[in-house]
C-alpha cells in the first residue's frame, strides 16, 4: 500500500530544508560531468558520484532532471566524470550555473580534449572517467546515470576540490 506518490508504507517525511542542511555537512568530492551529443556539448557540476563496482568498472552519477542539459545525457549515451583539483573551483562554479554561463559557454573555462567516447575531458583533472551509459533510473527529482567505465586518465595527484557547508574547500 502506498501513501503519497513515491512514498512507501511506514515512511516518514523529512522536511526538505532539514534534509538539505544535514547533507550540507557531508564532505563530498566535486566533479564536472560532461557529454557531447546531437545538441552539442553539455555539462554540470556534481558531488553525487559513486563507484558501483570495479568488475566491471562501473560508477553512478545523480543528475537533477530540471537542469537544461539533462536530456543531452540520456541521448548521448556516454559521459565523462572529471574529478576537480583544489585550484579548479572556477570550473565548478561555471558548470553549476553560479556564474551565469550556460551551454557551450561553460567550456570556455579550462582546457578540454575529446575523449575516446567523443565526450569532453578536462585536461589537468585529478582523474577523468569516460563512461558508456548502461542504465538510467529515475528516482524522485533525479536521474541516476549508471556508466561502464571504458577509460581512465589520471592527472597529477594534488589537493582535491571538495564541497562542505555550501562552500568549496581544498583537501
Amino acid at each position: 500500500m502506498m501513501g503519497r506518490e513515491g512514498e512507501h508504507p511506514g515512511t516518514r517525511t523529512v522536511e526538505p530544508g532539514i534534509y538539505r542542511e544535514a547533507m550540507s555537512r557531508l564532505v563530498a568530492a566535486v566533479h564536472v560531468i560532461t557529454t557531447h551529443g546531437e545538441a552539442g556539448r553539455a555539462g554540470f557540476t556534481a558531488t553525487a558520484v559513486a563507484s558501483v563496482s570495479d568488475t566491471p568498472p562501473t560508477l553512478l552519477v545523480c543528475l537533477n532532471r530540471r537542469i537544461r542539459s539533462a536530456p543531452a545525457f540520456r541521448q548521448a549515451g556516454a559521459f565523462a566524470v572529471n574529478m576537480l583539483a583544489g585550484e579548479q573551483q572556477g570550473l565548478a562554479e561555471g558548470f553549476s550555473g553560479r556564474t551565469g554561463l550556460s551551454g557551450e559557454q561553460r567550456f570556455g573555462v579550462g582546457h578540454w580534449r575529446e575523449g575516446i567516447l567523443g565526450v569532453p575531458c578536462l585536461t589537468g583533472a585529478v582523474a577523468v572517467f569516460e563512461c558508456r551509459l548502461v542504465d538510467v533510473r529515475t528516482i524522485a527529482t533525479h536521474d541516476v546515470l549508471v556508466g561502464h567505465v571504458e577509460a581512465v586518465t589520471l592527472g597529477p595527484d594534488r589537493a582535491k576540490l571538495a564541497y562542505l557547508g555550501r562552500d568549496f574547500l581544498k583537501i
